[in-house]
């Protein structure tokens, strides 16, 4: 046992250790990441197994627009089936469901782990190959990711998957299941379609016809499948998702959110493997373009691309971010040849686990956006379907996007409020205080207005809920108090 705990030059150690701190997140680290992952998956889809179409994707539903959204089904379907299953064996707890939610992707997650050391020890060493999977294993910011329900990361374990059988494998078969596999990631985010480009150029570019040919043939093949028949069954017509997606994003996706930070992926990239060793596996990232090219050019033309796309988000290129570090660590090795380069890497490294384990402690143990999931929580078995709930932010504090999901109240009406004199004649169910301002004088304000009220629930932010608050106002974490009306 001790051999498998602390001998940190074995990979079964790697991926016990990577496990270990998934399943820690999976459990303590509550609540979503971001819109994304909970509005677009957990919304949509745990609304479908309680016979409600929250988002109105679904052709059928009274408030569809009629069109497609230009959402692939692939992965809230599965969460769907999910989420049918626990409610078909009585598992309905909002709280619990997502434990058993966010084990499930612990446990995928590991195939990034897996496949990353496969694929560096196939490219250079198992020397690069340790460094790599503990990289993986235990980047502060994995765990607390892989848990979550970002489609991002999501298609990452196929897209690895592919890779390694496109590296590992030289018959047409293991071309073709590797395009299968990147089909389906492709299905899961339709961003991965520029990656897969990426292989096929390097294909082109080598005169490897069968490759090309086969590994093309694989990715449509899944992806018919999966965005063909699927979306022909809903729509009536094949791919109608997809086309919905690049319509929305040439029309109206380059006007929101617009970013005119040219260099923000790379900052990301370095970032996220702190300072300075983030720079140094930047550096050979770039020096890795010529012999491992099978994976830069594909990589990098995702990124060129998310970088030339006005919309701009940080979680964008958190699918190659795995690649990124693969082939950053096996590049910089031609110049550990020099004492200076050397040094310099093993200082770096060193310094970057001084940095990266604590942060790796505090964020598997954190929850992110749990006032929003507390309060949600705190009317699950108490309040009516048709409940009127007021969004109170006059305080000077902002307002936030509730989750249903953790009521299970999917036809509850929510109405915001940011100054006490708007108050009309409603009969509100519930009023959630948004921030501590003025906070007594406000609920003496509404006590007058409609009577008795209860506390239900003081809902507090965590603490990386406070602190990227600080850091950007725009994240709206605030404290919340819940008050019935009598």
């Amino acid at each position: 046992m001790r051999n498998l705990l602390f001998n940190f030059k074995s990979f079964n150690t790697i991926l016990f250790w990577g496990l270990f701190f998934r399943l820690i997140t999976a459990v303590f680290s509550e609540g979503y990441g971001m819109h994304d992952d909970h509005f677009l998956t957990i919304e949509a889809s745990s609304s479908w197994a309680n016979n409600y179409d929250y988002n109105g994707w679904l052709p059928w539903s009274s408030n569809s627009s009629g069109k497609p959204e230009g959402h692939s089904f692939t992965y809230v379907g599965l969460n769907y089936l999910f989420f049918a299953l626990l409610k078909f064996i009585g598992i309905i707890d909002p709280k619990v469901a997502m434990i058993f939610n966010r084990l499930i992707h612990a446990l995928f997650s590991m195939c990034v782990v897996y496949f990353g050391i496969r694929i560096t020890e196939k490219l250079s060493s198992r020397r690069d190959a340790i460094t790599v999977g503990w990289l993986l294993s235990l980047l502060w910011l994995m765990p607390f990711l892989s848990v979550r329900n970002l489609v991002e990361l999501v298609s990452a374990p196929f897209l690895m998957w592919g890779i390694w059988l496109l590296l590992n494998k030289s018959s047409k078969q293991y071309f073709f299941l590797g395009g299968v596999l990147v089909g389906l990631s492709i299905s899961f985010r339709y961003q991965i379609a520029i990656f897969a480009v990426g292989i096929a150029i390097y294909y082109l570019f080598k005169k490897n016809w069968v490759s090309f040919i086969y590994f093309t043939l694989g990715t449509i093949f899944t992806f018919t499948i999966t965005q063909g028949i699927v979306d022909f069954f809903i729509w009536g017509y094949p791919f109608a998702e997809f086309w919905g997606y690049f319509t929305y994003n040439m029309n109206e996706g380059t006007k929101y959110l617009p970013n005119s930070n040219y260099f923000m992926y790379f900052y990301v990239l370095f970032g996220v493997l702190l300072f300075p060793f983030g720079l140094l596996v930047g550096i050979g990232f770039f020096k890795s373009f010529k012999k491992y090219s099978i994976i830069f050019i594909p990589t990098v033309l995702f990124l060129l691309f998310h970088t030339i796309y006005p919309n701009r988000q940080e979680r964008f290129i958190l699918s190659v971010l795995p690649f990124f570090i693969i082939i950053g660590v096996v590049g910089f090795q031609s110049l550990r040849s020099s004492l200076f380069w050397d040094k310099l890497w093993k200082f770096s490294y060193r310094f970057f686990w001084v940095l990266n384990l604590p942060l790796l402690v505090l964020f598997v143990m954190t929850s992110s956006k749990i006032s929003r999931v507390d309060a949600m929580y705190s009317l699950y078995n108490r309040a009516p379907q048709n409940s009127v709930i007021l969004l109170e932010g006059s305080g000077n504090a902002s307002t936030s996007m509730m989750p249903k999901f953790y009521a299970n109240i999917w036809h509850c009406n929510f109405v915001e409020k940011t100054t006490l004199e708007e108050i009309i004649p409603e009969k509100y169910n519930y009023i959630f205080f948004f921030g501590e301002g003025k906070l007594a004088q406000r609920i003496a304000f509404y006590k007058k207005k409609h009577g008795k009220m209860i506390l239900v629930k003081k809902c507090k932010p965590s603490l990386i809920d406070s602190v990227v608050k600080k850091l950007n106002p725009r994240n709206v974490n605030e404290y919340i108090e819940v008050w019935q009306v009598n």
